[in-house]
């Protein structure tokens, strides 16, 4: 027998998820590409429509570099209509354990 791939397979399931847990998902699947160079550990994290004041980036535990993300809920004026609002609000995080020889006190973002 064939086993036939059904894309739309689970959609309806995807539905029930509540947003808060669909938008986690959403940022702990960020792109994020790590690369070693002989002078330094490199991260390159796709973070759309985020801005810089709202990506922290830290050391934690000794040698757990943490990324974190925290976005407020849009202003709403009494006047203003919503048609649509995907863009996520709360707090997200990735980890990631350094190896023994990272300089974790020279982290730096930008």
């Amino acid at each position: 027998s064939l086993d036939i791939w059904d894309p739309f397979e689970g959609f309806s399931a995807v539905a029930s998820v509540p947003p808060s847990a669909r938008e986690t998902t959403a940022f702990a699947t960020a792109r994020i590409d790590w690369k070693e160079t002989p002078e330094a550990h490199i991260f390159k994290a796709d973070l759309p429509g985020l801005k810089k004041e709202e990506v922290k980036v830290e050391v934690e535990d000794g040698n757990v570099l943490q990324i974190s993300r925290e976005r407020s809920k849009e202003h709403e004026e009494k006047n203003d209509k919503w048609h649509r609002v995907e863009r996520s609000c709360g707090k997200f995080m990735r980890r990631f354990r350094l190896p023994e020889n990272a300089k974790v006190d020279q982290v730096k973002a930008n």
